[in-house]
């Protein structure tokens, strides 16, 4: 019988934490992000999520790094923008022109593209407050993929004003994924196709 490991999500009480601080976390498996200050810790995710993360790198960051248009990272990355100080996407894109602020470990900037797979434990931390930072912090396009569903949720023009993104889409399973910003064009279908194992 196999054993299941239930990935967890926590958040601290307090709301002073930073960058230094975050800097002197473990090294140990773990994924820490700090939003506004507040630090957020989650275990490492499944192979379903894992499955789908390396399907966004085949399908549309490693296409894209081919054509020179971006460069792909993926977690652990550390990156640094205003009010996340820092956040650990799943996958992300910055355009090759702007790759000025990419170093060995951290990005220093708004990436022009986040996507994050939801999980059971942090459903909430993605579709919310990760969404509203990243809007305020100046991410062009955010996309929310969701595993579950088998679906995609597509934002675009953050609106600083709103704190949040001004625009949305739900691409359907049988959609076609076509980035508002990039030049991205692939079938919702394929980043979920093919993984031996579907457990959430």
């Amino acid at each position: 019988m196999a054993v299941v490991h239930p990935e967890l999500h926590m958040r601290s009480s307090d709301t002073a934490w930073c960058y230094d601080r975050w800097q002197r976390l473990p090294d140990d498996g773990n994924r820490y992000e700090v939003i506004d200050g507040v630090l957020y810790m989650s275990t490492a995710p499944g192979q379903f999520h894992q499955w789908i993360v390396v399907q966004l790198i085949a399908l549309i960051g490693l296409p894209l790094r081919a054509q020179g248009v971006a460069y792909v990272y993926t977690a652990p990355i550390g990156v640094i923008m205003p009010g996340a100080d820092p956040v650990q996407p799943d996958f992300l894109l910055v355009r090759q022109d702007r790759v000025g602020f990419v170093s060995d470990t951290r990005i220093t900037a708004a990436p022009d593209l986040i996507a994050e797979v939801l999980s059971p434990s942090n459903v909430e931390h993605d579709t919310e407050t990760k969404r509203r930072a990243y809007a305020r912090a100046g991410v062009p396009e955010y996309w929310i993929v969701r595993p579950a569903t088998r679906d995609v949720l597509v934002c675009w023009q953050p609106d600083e004003s709103l704190g949040d993104y001004a625009q949305r889409r739900l691409v359907p399973p049988d959609g076609m994924l076509e980035a508002a910003t990039l030049p991205v064009r692939v079938t919702v279908a394929e980043l979920f196709a093919g993984a031996p194992d579907t457990e959430l």
